[in-house]
């Protein structure tokens, strides 16, 4: 019987993860039963653990513990979960192992309060990396401008990153960049081995679909309505033939003769909003070699029932197809920079309204504890 996650990555290449964790999966044997599977890495991010601690009790014995010895709420929540990623990690641990490095990462974020801090995203990552002290760590940083250099010191300090909220072309470019740079000092600084260094660049997928079509929609001609559900596979076509040029030619070679690995793109925000996509679109689309697609659960298992894994980021038929696709919504008036800095914007506020609601939540619940209710 096939397996169409085990078939992504031996066949395909690309490496399906699971855009989700909560400390159910640790203990029910739920992600290790999603490795056995198939499924190659784990990441989170504020909304997830947002969810994931506001509506379970299986946090109460830990925070009730927290509390009791007067840890502040802040404190009390990145031990909550630095727990759970640990423990992730440690499930993930023989995927590391086995690929020699390229999978079992486990993923997570710094604080989304930091997004426009440069430097106390650097201190927050670094310190992140070095309470865990996983091998298969990454470190979340969102790929906002104030980012970029912070992305670029953690790889020159020989750190794994996971690059997140990509939403244009141009700032992909930029995240690239600050990977190479960020080797090139690590190997300035003497390390002679870039193989420890693993690094992701992620591509949130739906999201842009939903923006451009919302555009389109206002815009509301016939040549605008052709081009509904379109962009978003289309631009992560054409960041794949971006990553196969910068991953390429004598300044990428010299660092991989150092064992430095291609930073891959990673595929995030794969459900399809739209009930009239397929439910597999944003997977079916996007696969290919050095590729990852992080699945929520029931993304994966459509995908695991009904998907098609055949390689397509980088036919013909796609590259064409997306290049008239971008070149159709300039046509039509779709700003892409402008949606990129829409996208972008939204998220970091989604995460930091998250990551403020639940820190909201663990404080109601200390109250409770100390009033004894």
């Amino acid at each position: 019987m096939s397996n169409l996650l085990r078939d992504l990555s031996q066949l395909c290449g690309q490496s399906p993860w699971v855009d989700n964790l909560k400390r159910s999966y640790l203990t029910d044997g739920t992600l290790a039963g999603l490795v056995e599977r198939g499924v190659r890495g784990v990441t989170s991010n504020p909304s997830i653990f947002q969810k994931a601690i506001s509506s379970s009790h299986d946090y109460d014995v830990a925070f009730g513990e927290m509390v009791r010895a007067e840890s502040s709420i802040d404190d009390a929540y990145w031990a909550l979960v630095c727990d759970d990623v640990a423990h992730a990690c440690d499930i993930l641990a023989t995927v590391h192992s086995e690929s020699l490095g390229v999978d079992g990462y486990v993923s997570l974020e710094v604080s989304p309060l930091l997004a426009e801090d440069t430097a106390g995203t650097s201190n927050s990552a670094r310190a992140l990396h070095e309470r865990l002290g996983k091998a298969n760590l990454m470190v979340k940083i969102p790929a906002t401008a104030a980012g970029i250099p912070a992305i670029a010191t953690m790889i020159g300090e020989g750190r794994s990153i996971n690059v997140t909220l990509i939403f244009s072309l141009e700032r992909y470019d930029d995240v690239i960049e600050a990977y190479i740079s960020g080797l090139e000092a690590f190997a300035k600084a003497g390390a002679i081995d870039l193989s420890g260094v693993a690094s992701v660049a992620s591509f949130f997928i739906s999201r842009v679909d939903t923006e451009v079509d919302r555009r389109l929609g206002t815009i509301g001609t016939s040549d605008a309505a052709v081009l509904q559900g379109k962009a978003a596979v289309a631009q992560g076509v054409l960041a794949y033939q971006l990553f196969l040029n910068r991953f390429s030619g004598p300044r990428w070679e010299r660092l991989a003769a150092l064992g430095a690995r291609v930073q891959r793109p990673l595929w995030a925000s794969t459900s399809t909003k739209n009930p009239a996509f397929p439910d597999t679109l944003y997977v079916d689309t996007l696969i290919g070699p050095n590729t990852v697609n992080t699945l929520p659960e029931n993304t994966l298992e459509a995908f695991a029932d009904h998907g098609t894994a055949v390689r397509t980021v980088d036919s013909i038929s796609s590259i064409v197809e997306a290049n008239q696709v971008f070149t159709g919504l300039e046509k039509v008036g779709v700003d892409m920079a402008d949606v990129a800095r829409v996208l972008e914007s939204e998220g970091v506020s989604s995460f930091v309204k998250s990551f403020d609601e639940l820190l909201a939540t663990l404080q109601g619940r200390a109250e409770e504890l100390r009033s004894g209710s």
